[in-house]
Formats: C-alpha cells, structure tokens, sequence
C-alpha cells in the first residue's frame, strides 16, 4: 500500500512538474504587443534584423502586472515594440531550458521558488523585477533597466533604442530635442 502511494506521489509531482514548466514558458497571447519567446525573436531576427526587447518578470510580482496593463497596454508603446523590436516576455522562473548565444540555460532551484540562470545573465546577477533590457541586432546586451516605467517614459527610452539613435547620439543629447507623442506629459526618466 505504501509503494502505491509513493508511486502515486511521484507522478503527480512528474506532472505538476512538467505542467508548470509549460504554463511558464508560454508567451502571453492577450494584449497589444505580439509577444514572442526568446527562441522564436532570435530566430525572426536571423531575417530581419531588429533589437530584441526582452520583458524580464515574475508571477508574483505586482509591479509587473502594473507595466503589462498600464505601459505595454498602451497603443503608442505596443506600436513601437510591435514595429521596431521583437518584443520577447522572459518568465525569470521558468524551468525550462534556453540556449542563447550558444550556451545552455537551465532553472536554479533556490529558496522558495529559484531564478533561471539567463535571467540573472541579463540582469547582471541582479534579480529585480520588472527588469527590461534590450539587446542589439547582433543579440549583444545594451542595457538592463530595472523598474517599473509609465508609458511617456518608457516609449522614450524605447524609441532610442529601437530607431537606432543611441549610434549615434548621447542619450541627454538625444532626450533634449525628443518629442513627446504624450503632448505635455513629463519625457525624463
């Protein structure tokens, strides 16, 4: 009898297991943005060359769900990932693996929950959530930012780097002569 209900434990624990690693790794299908896995934006850009903006988050956190209803949400903002990016969201929990750049990715088992190693990557070791980064046309990181960003100022950043200013120009240069598509709402950061 006791064999039995280990045997039992244990397959529920193999599905419960294998179930949440697919419901992590999923994209979310609602919204504006058109979301992609990281698998499927390197593998667009191969094409086409285009910055990646990868959406680093957690389940639990509240300020993520603030940024996908409030900044993501927004047309403007939706407009420019969906046209000047390929807009990926990272679970920095899932447990599946990812390769990247040639190397293996794999979920860390730590505490309560665990962190996947290609989150920490992108963050550089700092676990803050939400993080978005972006990465050059050549997959090379430009810049971690942590934080939640509102709209105006999340759509300027954004805009500099997926219209390629920052080749070119300094970023106070830059944001001194940015228009806001918001009208008169605050542009810095």
């Amino acid at each position: 009898m006791k064999k039995i209900i280990v045997v039992i434990a244990a397959a529920a624990l193999v599905v419960l297991t294998t179930s949440m690693a697919l419901i992590t790794s999923r994209v979310p299908e609602e919204g504006p943005v058109k979301w992609l896995t990281l698998e499927e934006a390197m593998k667009k850009a191969t094409t086409e060359k285009r910055p990646i903006f990868i959406d680093v988050y957690t389940d639990w956190c509240g300020w993520c769900k603030v940024m996908d209803r409030e900044t993501f949400n927004d047309p403007l903002v939706a407009k420019l990932l969906n046209d000047k990016f390929y807009p990926v969201k990272f679970n920095a929990e899932q447990t599946a693996d990812v390769t990247f750049k040639g190397h293996v990715f794999k979920f860390v088992p730590s505490g309560d929950r665990g962190y996947h190693q290609l989150a920490a990557a992108l963050l550089n070791n700092q676990l803050s959530y939400p993080t978005v980064v972006f990465l050059n046309e050549n997959f090379d990181m430009l810049q971690p930012l942590p934080g939640y960003r509102k709209a105006p100022e999340f759509h300027m950043m954004a805009q500099f780097i997926g219209e390629g200013h920052y080749k070119t120009e300094k970023w106070d240069e830059w944001q001194s002569h940015y228009k806001s598509p918001y009208g008169s709402q605050r542009n810095e950061p």
